[in-house]
């Protein structure tokens, strides 16, 4: 009874480190990862000094603002002389120094980056954006952000040296687990002429995976349906990232037509991370509507419409994926841009779509001018393409990586079918020559 016992009790484990180590895995970006690079580059008479590297490998889930914040537990007594390109967001207890105050004496420091326009003596290469770092599908250059740390009371050789532990990091709100410091061959640099190469001294990784799961217990976003073919329009699911509260005082959203509106957002401020969110039946902060629009002989056209319904965020540069089969068959893309990702190697089936810069990389807030749109044209391929049993419309959609809520299959609007077509018709002509003869006989 006791193996038994235990038996399960393994079999119950087991089942649950699975859970954990899958929860974070993306089918549509299997190696996105968010890695922190450490490269010790000089040694202090007691530590070292460091550039710290965060490099978004993401294909399509970006840092926005308020932006990231990084936190570690150092391994013994050590101490930040100093920091360019970013802060701790406390000091600390430096009472035991004398003369110089180090910059923080946390054992467990917060660091956040520092804002644009920061004078040019406290920068470094890719740093002071306000945490904000680009998906490396959208552009790998801006990827990226970086700070150097000075740290003393710590080793002054690779052998004395203890990394940091218990790293955690928010973008911005939770939803990363960063594994463990693991030191790694030191990195190599190169000079500007590419003429004469350096390395660090000693380099360890942090690897850090999101889950949607732990970032938030509610969908983010959901898929609203429709068609020229049919006139209903499928919208997202009922309480779909929450119900609204019952009264005429919604307390958990706000209601479009609330006559001081304007007073109740403004004095939220913008960019605060916990959505406050328009009375809609489905309650999400984004909605994506796929229309399919038009038919042609050898084309179809599809209309995406993104509605942003939180009244606390402007999303910067935005990003949607979508999975369909036509995507390798996309002719012609307006308003935005367009990359295809490959997560299963020869099938061509996902597209990434993000803003133009300047032009609408910038989802405002909700209001008026709280939404993007697009046209996309497919040519069609006549050996798969049909507008039969919900072709037409998308499998996934993910907006800002997060996996968005699609309506249930069998509520997809359908292609009328011949006999339906052919009562529609009958009934019109019927009617048609009812009012025909009434308007004769009335005007004998």
């Amino acid at each position: 009874m006791e193996f038994f016992r235990s038996t399960i009790l393994l079999v119950f484990l087991l089942s649950c480190f699975s859970f954990s180590a899958t929860d974070a895995f993306d089918a549509l970006d299997p190696n996105g990862n968010i890695t922190i690079k450490w490269d010790v580059i000089s040694w202090t008479p007691d530590g070292y000094v460091a550039v710290v590297t965060m490099f978004n490998f993401q294909q399509y889930r970006h840092i926005q603002a308020p932006g990231w914040t990084l936190g570690w537990t150092w391994a013994k007594k050590e101490v930040i002389w100093g920091m360019m390109g970013a802060q701790t967001t406390e000091q600390g207890d430096c009472s035991k120094f004398k003369g110089n105050i180090p910059h923080c004496c946390k054992r467990d420091p917060t660091v956040v980056d520092l804002l644009p326009g920061t004078p040019y003596n406290q920068q470094i290469a890719n740093c002071c954006k306000g945490g904000v770092i680009n998906s490396w599908g959208q552009d790998p250059e801006t990827a990226v952000s970086s700070f150097q740390v000075s740290v003393g009371a710590a080793g002054t050789t690779n052998k004395t040296v203890r990394v940091p532990k218990n790293f955690t990091l928010k973008a911005p709100g939770p939803g990363y687990t960063c594994g463990p410091a693991k030191v790694v061959k030191p990195t190599k640099f190169s000079s500007g002429d590419g003429r004469r190469i350096t390395q660090a001294m000693m380099t360890w990784n942090v690897t850090c995976t999101y889950s949607q799961f732990l970032a938030q217990k509610t969908p983010t976003c959901c898929v609203s349906l429709s068609s020229f073919y049919n006139d209903t329009i499928v919208p997202c699911p009922t309480c779909t990232c929450g119900c609204q509260k019952n009264g005429t005082q919604h307390g958990n959203c706000v209601d479009q037509d609330e006559p001081h509106l304007a007073s109740v957002v403004s004095g939220l401020g913008k960019n605060n991370y916990a959505p406050l969110v328009q009375c809609t039946s489905h309650m999400c902060p984004i909605r994506i509507h796929w229309h399919v629009k038009l038919n042609y002989k050898e084309y179809w056209r599809v209309k995406v419409t993104i509605t942003n319904f939180n009244y606390n965020m402007n999303y910067t540069q935005w990003n949607l994926v979508v999975q369909h089969p036509n995507f390798d068959n996309l002719t012609q893309l307006f308003s935005f841009h367009y990359k295809s990702l490959t997560p299963y190697g020869a099938i061509n089936d996902t597209a990434m779509l993000w803003g133009m810069k300047f032009y609408n990389d910038l989802l405002m807030q909700a209001g008026p001018l709280g939404n993007v749109q697009s046209e996309l044209l497919f040519r069609k391929d006549m050996s798969t393409f049909t507008f039969e049993k919900g072709w037409a419309f998308p499998h996934r959609v993910y907006f800002n990586g997060d996996n968005c809520v699609m309506p249930q299959p069998d509520s997809y609007p359908y292609m009328p079918n011949a006999g339906t077509v052919w009562k529609v018709s009958s009934l019109k002509l019927v009617v048609t020559l009812i009012l025909s003869m009434a308007f004769f006989f009335a005007t004998v």
